[in-house]
């Protein structure tokens, strides 16, 4: 019996799927179009079993579309501006910015291993200033329509990451674009 070795055989078509680029997505107006998005983690340490189960199921999706003929855009992120990463940082007596990179290197390394299909050129950090200026621009034009206001309220309070939990951005588009 021929013996079965795995992480050969993982690395050998990781390697092949990254040298031919068969998860970057290009355009092909022959396919119709489909967008897969998952949370992106906080680089404050490590993926776990969570993070795991969470992109592999978002993986076989983006997959199954694929099957399906659909031109899929498959990106992958970090939330990593903010809090947990900081908190993370400052916990470990390191520089926010080095460990919070450190920590994506090692994420994309580990999500690599798996194989999840990642169009990897589509890669966004949330703490690159040419995306959060993206950021403070939704938020200007929510504060220019009245959406954005400062009122006292209840708020969803961290007393241990010593933060507030505000609405996620798409309600705060849906809310911007209804208007």
């Amino acid at each position: 019996m021929v013996e079965y070795n795995a992480q050969k055989i993982e690395e050998k078509w990781q390697q092949k799927w990254e040298k031919e680029k068969i998860f970057e997505v290009k355009e092909d107006n022959k396919k119709p179009k489909y967008y897969v998005l998952e949370m992106y983690p906080y680089p404050s340490g490590k993926l776990h079993m969570g993070h795991l189960r969470n992109y592999t199921i978002g993986d076989c999706y983006a997959r199954f579309k694929r099957m399906k003929g659909f031109n899929v855009l498959y990106p992958m992120g970090y939330d990593s501006f903010g809090m947990p990463a900081e908190n993370a940082a400052i916990d470990h007596g390191a520089n926010p910015e080095d460990w919070t990179n450190k920590n994506i290197e090692k994420m994309k390394e580990q999500q690599k291993r798996i194989g999840l299909s990642y169009d990897w050129t589509r890669e966004v950090f949330s703490h690159n200033p040419n995306y959060y200026k993206w950021d403070q621009w939704f938020f200007l034009k929510m504060l220019e329509k009245n959406l954005a206001y400062r009122q006292e309220s209840y708020v969803n309070w961290c007393p241990k990451c010593d933060i507030i939990f505000f609405i996620p951005l798409y309600k705060s588009l849906e809310l911007l674009y209804s208007n």
